[in-house]
């Protein structure tokens, strides 16, 4: 049941990234699960060197002396592999594979079973794994602060803001590789991005491509505005309620009267572990009432602004509370 349903969502977050372009889906468990094993090691194990798998290069690492060993299952792999690239050829006619580096040689032997098989060309299509510029580490699944399709794994809001604070260093990469832009605009965009980067031009034209493609326009729209409020680009009196609802999933969001406690709503909004810490921050100038600096430990009626205000602990976002009037 897991397994179907991470399917059903991977297909539909194909259909989004693909803005509805005509294409088929199909699940190499239907024609596997019938499979004969003698029938496999007959049809496609024969076909298959030993020389040519042992010279792969992470069969090599993980056999040699530093490696962590290769279990039989990982090793068949590339076999399965390859017979699904020789089976889309046979029955869709597919003649070109995509895939990371790091599947290079995966994909390249089912290009040398569908020649042995078929006498067929095909033909693999492979990129580079996406590097941080800065930290030197890849951007996947297993690393850390790593960002997901799902909008319930990473909100709309965090894939944004994940883009706005790429790197200098691999802005211009990122958009190349990540958004459907030209080369002259991306040439004008890094232009305007050289003269002030500060600004942060590279990165919020990135934010913005990367973010309509995989949530689209009004999911973006909504976290450009929330993105705004948090860094008091405007003003959170003019938050509508489908940015407000977005803000409450990435901030805490408590009540409070007009004149109520700046200390107990640090506490409630889990920006302070407890009485004294609030008022040890308040006094250390560390908590801004909707980007201004406070030592007060209560609210004034000035600081709501059509009923709400922004209450932050240091600088970073996710140190924000939403604040609304009520008891």
């Amino acid at each position: 049941e897991e397994i179907s349903r991470n399917k059903q969502a991977i297909a539909a977050q194909y259909s989004q990234v693909f803005g509805g372009q005509s294409f088929k889906t199909v699940d190499n468990y239907d024609w596997f699960k019938d499979i004969n094993y003698l029938d496999f090691l007959r049809d496609v194990g024969k076909h298959v060197p030993m020389r040519q798998m042992l010279a792969r290069d992470f069969v090599g690492n993980r056999l040699g002396e530093e490696g962590t060993g290769l279990s039989y299952a990982e090793f068949s792999y590339v076999l399965i592999q390859a017979y699904d690239f020789l089976h889309l050829y046979n029955e869709h006619g597919v003649t070109l594979q995509v895939c990371g580096s790091d599947q290079w040689g995966n994909s390249i032997a089912g290009v040398d079973l569908i020649r042995r098989k078929t006498g067929g060309e095909a033909h693999v299509y492979s990129v580079p794994l996406i590097v941080n510029k800065s930290t030197g580490k890849k951007f996947g699944k297993s690393e850390e602060g790593a960002i997901w399709l799902d909008p319930a794994k990473t909100t709309p809001t965090q894939f944004y803001q994940f883009w706005i604070n790429a790197d200098d260093a691999g802005a211009e990469d990122y958009l190349k590789v990540f958004t459907e832009l030209d080369k002259d605009t991306i040439e004008a965009v890094m232009a305007e991005h050289a003269e002030n980067q500060g600004l942060r031009v590279a990165q919020k034209r990135l934010a913005l491509e990367v973010t309509t493609l995989v949530h689209g326009a009004e999911q973006t729209a909504v976290a450009v505005a929330v993105t705004n409020y948090l860094t008091g680009a405007t003003s959170i009196g003019e938050a509508d309620d489908a940015s407000l609802q977005a803000l409450r999933q990435e901030i805490s969001a408590v009540h409070s009267p007009q004149n109520g406690s700046i200390v107990d709503a640090l506490v409630r909004a889990d920006l302070a572990t407890s009485n004294t810490e609030a008022r040890r921050l308040l006094s250390g100038n560390a908590i801004a009432v909707n980007g201004v600096k406070t030592a007060n430990e209560t609210f004034q009626p000035s600081d709501f602004q059509n009923g709400k205000l922004l209450l932050r602990r240091g600088k970073a976002f996710k140190d924000s509370a939403l604040v609304e009037l009520g008891e």
